[in-house]
């Protein structure tokens, strides 16, 4: 798929970025380079091959799938300045 200056300023909408209307055509060149690797990424045969979720065979350690104290509210309303029904109480910013 060949890029042209009208998408490149299309992108650059989207993406809120304002270039150099000198670097369009540089800038063309480079997105037509990166669609036709990913064609040619799409045409190879993965028959076969494990999808993998990341390329080095790292473990994550987990935690202990324990039960933790379900309602600590009266502990933390505790330490703050006002509550009121549950609820903590904050200065009004919006009129």
């Amino acid at each position: 798929m060949a890029v042209d200056a009208k998408i490149v300023a299309e992108v650059a909408h989207l993406a809120r970025v304002q270039i150099d209307e000198n670097l369009v055509a540089g800038y063309a060149k480079e997105m037509t380079n990166v669609l036709d690797l990913a064609a040619r990424m799409d045409e190879v045969d993965t028959t076969g091959v494990e999808p993998m979720a990341h390329p080095l065979h790292a473990v994550q350690r987990l935690r202990e799938d324990t039960a933790t104290p379900i309602n600590e509210r009266e502990a933390f309303q505790s330490q703050a300045p006002a509550t009121e029904g549950g609820y903590y109480l904050v200065p009004q910013v919006i009129e």
